[in-house]
């Protein structure tokens, strides 16, 4: 389970339009603001901020973010996709790490790889 996540990003503005969209089918969305940073927050506890990255980064960071159903990592991957975001995998099943892992990756403004996940299976 996630608390909170913070990732530090090359443009706090565009990240934060990036997120936005795609986090809004999953019912997270901007809860604070301001010059340089910009919070997260859904209907469970947790939270994600973005700050300005203080060194560049060497590797990318993958961060999944909880789905409440497989129609909800579609809907993360189709408003990624609106954007342009660069895709990783579309949403489909992954039994290479259980028989009902359903998710969807895609690519942040910062090269981050981004899911959605349900573990649920479908009905």
């Amino acid at each position: 389970m996630i608390d909170h996540v913070t990732l530090q990003v090359a443009d706090v503005e565009a990240s934060r339009r990036f997120y936005e969209v795609v986090l809004e089918p999953l019912g997270i969305h901007i809860m604070s603001a301001g010059e340089g940073f910009a919070g997260f927050h859904g209907d469970t506890p947790g939270s994600f901020w973005l700050i300005p990255a203080e060194r560049s980064a060497d590797r990318e960071l993958h961060l999944a973010f909880s789905s409440p159903d497989r129609a909800h990592v579609r809907a993360f991957f189709e408003a990624a996709k609106g954007i342009g975001a660069p895709v990783l995998h579309e949403p489909r099943l992954f039994p290479e790490y259980h028989e009902n892992y359903y998710g969807a990756f895609v690519r942040d403004p910062d090269g981050h790889n981004i899911e959605a996940v349900c573990h649920d299976p479908e009905g």
